[in-house]
């Protein structure tokens, strides 16, 4: 199969999924030949795969370079990868005064990732001044244009009534809305919602769903509130959590 594309067809983001599903070291070098040349989302992917090692030999420092260059040239989710870069320190020296900038610059262009990562250091103070209600209103903007994690983290805000009336049923709603949207945080509220109303067998789906996909800080969270749970049920659950954490934590011991 060749994979000497038109500059055109490299555009398409159907394509480069495809591509590295088939191919993924070919599919790089493609994609590596399109940035060369310009081309803004092939730049923004390049930055990814060399920061996910896909197809390419794992390189954090070029994956930021990469990421600067396509965000300069007005790509907001490079710009919010670059903001992700200097958060965690791929590539770069950890300062979240810089990732706040980037995440900013992006979520006032209307990308719901880098409001929810905006809001994530505002609602922590990482980076900037602590501004709960500037949290609650970018996670909010990111909610209302689908973005499941802020659904859930909207949630919370209503449901304790943090800088904004408190309303169990809109905190529901967005609860359901995140668990719908495949975030495990939020199936994991979800669920709880469900319990406190008697609905335990659709709780367990959602407790379920939320073991299936969490990560393993999540999951470490969630096992404690399991194993202190009051129905049986949910603490029969507790196991299974803390052997997908055994699992995680093998497949991230080093060799």
């Amino acid at each position: 199969m060749s994979y000497q594309l038109r500059r055109e067809e490299v555009l398409d983001g159907d394509r480069l999924k495809s591509m590295l599903e088939e191919s993924p070291a070919r599919a790089a070098q493609a994609i590596l030949i399109a940035a060369r040349e310009g081309v803004l989302d092939a730049q923004a992917l390049l930055g990814q795969i060399l920061l996910d090692g896909n197809g390419i030999a794992q390189d954090q420092p070029l994956a930021t370079r990469w990421f600067a260059i396509a965000a300069q040239g007005g790509h907001l989710m490079a710009r919010n990868m670059l903001g992700r870069c200097h958060e965690h320190g791929w590539g770069c020296v950890a300062d979240a005064s810089i990732a706040a900038r980037h995440y900013r610059v992006a979520a006032q262009a209307g990308l719901d990732w880098a409001m929810y990562n905006y809001a994530n250091l505002l609602a922590t103070g990482r980076g900037v001044i602590e501004d709960q209600a500037q949290a609650f209103s970018f996670y909010r903007r990111a909610a209302e244009l689908g973005h499941a994690k802020s659904m859930n983290l909207l949630g919370r805000y209503l449901e304790q009534g943090q800088v904004c009336p408190a309303d169990a049923a809109l905190a529901r709603d967005w609860y359901r809305r995140s668990a719908v949207g495949g975030d495990f945080r939020g199936q994991f509220s979800y669920a709880a919602v469900l319990a406190e109303e008697g609905g335990v067998e659709e709780a367990m789906t959602w407790l379920h769903k939320a073991l299936a996909g969490g990560n393993l800080n999540f999951l470490r969270v969630a096992s404690k509130a399991l194993m202190s749970a009051v129905n049986p049920q949910f603490r029969e659950l507790a196991p299974a959590y803390n052997r997908r954490i055994d699992e995680l934590e093998r497949q991230l011991a080093p060799l």
